[in-house]
């Protein structure tokens, strides 16, 4: 990752504006820049007090992430970013500024570094153009004089590993960073690479974490390596912590690019630790209770369950929380044996109520706004039985219509007439339903009764 004005991709500054020459932020990033380990200076837009003088120490961002502590004697107007010449042993070395003001006050307490100490080094000047073209020169002789260090090494049959090399600002000395797992006598390599190179040689060993760190990479997890990033103490990481944190301990899964552990194997370790304080210990003891003996299978932390299999069904897992485990612990210890792992508890019978509640605040109905829906037979039967009939009676229902009796306006109409229910002795009584066709029908005639209705004797001939 690089800024767009970085032109040597380990800073990110012009000599001729003494700004920062990507983004041109002023010294307070907040995207991080170009470099690792870069620090966010969220003092940098607040002000001072009136009458406060500005620390007089500034962090200056050299190779990967070595960074140093100088005192700026000079009083000079600094800001993140500006490419520093500072003092070095012996000559000077060019750096780039990542800290400047009141945070790195703080970054010298947290490194137990007193302000007021005569060891610091000098800040000298805001670096020249020839200054920085040495520097650049300097840099390109790096990879070069690693592999050529690496060639030396194996001809001396010396069992290390140079990683890096790093030249000083001024092409007087070089660093050269090496892994080795025994003690190395380099004492006939360091004369060699003098003669080779014509500076001043210095060794230094780092570890396969640094180193890794150094180089950066990928990590497993799709980011870039904590060491290398943001990671500054290397803290041992044992296989304890992956015991801890119930993981299968399969070093490839557990090793990172260096070849050791994983430091991120330690960023949840507290919080399992904390968590498993009051687990008791199962690993050599078996529950003993009436139906057999239990052993421990897996343990579920955070959600507080232990479980237990028994020796003749090893397949079934039973689930017991912390507390029952610790309850057949100590009966078991005073003798007492439990009928089962699990508590057997009679479940009562779930019996419906109704709910029990009464109108005691004379709420109004939800649905007293709601339209009532008109049923739709109405007009189906208007459409079918057409309008209503005038001449029929009333009180006859017409289809599914019933048509009310309206008031009789002769009130002598309804009354009963007593020779209305006395039989007819002349009336010939039948059983017969009564003919509603509209056709005539000849009469019989009956005994004691004239034949009005007599059909005139047919004189056609």
């Amino acid at each position: 990752m690089g800024c767009s004005g970085c032109s040597t991709g380990r800073g990110c500054s012009t000599a001729s504006t003494g700004l920062p020459g990507g983004c041109k932020n002023n010294g307070s990033c907040s995207t991080g820049g170009c470099n690792k380990l870069n620090v966010f200076d969220w003092l940098a837009n607040m002000e001072l007090p009136a009458g406060q003088p500005i620390f007089d120490c500034i962090e200056v961002r050299f190779k990967n992430s070595r960074k140093e502590i100088f005192r700026n004697v000079n009083n000079l107007p600094l800001n993140v970013g500006d490419v520093v010449a500072v003092e070095a042993s012996p000559g000077h070395d060019i750096g780039v500024i990542s800290i400047s003001g009141e945070l790195v006050r703080l970054q010298m307490k947290k490194k137990n570094a007193n302000p007021a100490s005569e060891e610091i080094k000098k800040l000298y000047r805001k670096a020249k153009q020839t200054d920085i073209d040495k520097w650049v020169e300097a840099q390109n002789l790096e990879h070069s004089t690693m592999y050529r260090a690496r060639t030396i090494a194996v001809k001396l049959n010396l069992q290390m590993k140079i990683s890096d090399v790093e030249y000083q600002g001024d092409k007087t000395k070089a660093i050269f960073y090496y892994t080795a797992e025994e003690r190395v006598d380099f004492r006939e390599l360091i004369k060699v690479l003098a003669d080779e190179f014509k500076v001043r040689i210095e060794m230094r060993q780092i570890g396969a974490r640094q180193e890794a760190g150094r180089l950066g990479g990928i990590a497993s997890c799709g980011r870039e390596l904590c060491c290398s990033t943001w990671l500054t103490d290397f803290r041992s990481v044992s296989t304890s912590a992956a015991r801890y944190q119930q993981l299968s301990l399969n070093p490839l899964k557990l090793a990172g690019q260096c070849g050791k552990l994983k430091c991120c194997l330690n960023y949840e370790l507290d919080s399992y630790l904390d968590a498993i304080q009051d687990f008791p210990e199962v690993n050599n003891v078996k529950l003993e209770t009436a139906r057999g003996r239990a052993f421990h299978q897996k343990t579920d932390i955070f959600r507080r369950t232990m479980f237990f299999s028994y020796t003749d069904e090893p397949d079934n897992f039973i689930p017991l929380p912390v507390d029952r485990v610790k309850l057949i612990i100590e009966m078991n210890a005073s003798g007492e044996k439990p009928e089962d792992l699990l508590v057997k508890v009679i479940q009562p019978k779930f019996v419906e109520k109704k709910p029990d509640y009464e109108n005691v605040v004379g709420q109004d109905s939800l649905t007293r706004f709601d339209k009532s829906k008109k049923s739709k037979s109405k007009n189906n039967n208007k459409r079918r039985n057409g309008p209503p009939n005038p001449n029929k009676p009333a009180g006859v229902s017409d289809g599914n219509k019933s048509v009310p009796n309206k008031p009789n306006p002769n009130p002598n109409q309804n009354k009963p007439n007593p020779n209305q229910n006395k039989p007819n002795p002349n009336q010939n009584i039948s059983n017969k339903p009564k003919n509603t066709n509209n056709r005539p029908r000849p009469t019989i005639k009956q005994p004691g009764q004239n034949n009005n209705n007599k059909r005139p004797p047919d004189t056609t001939k």
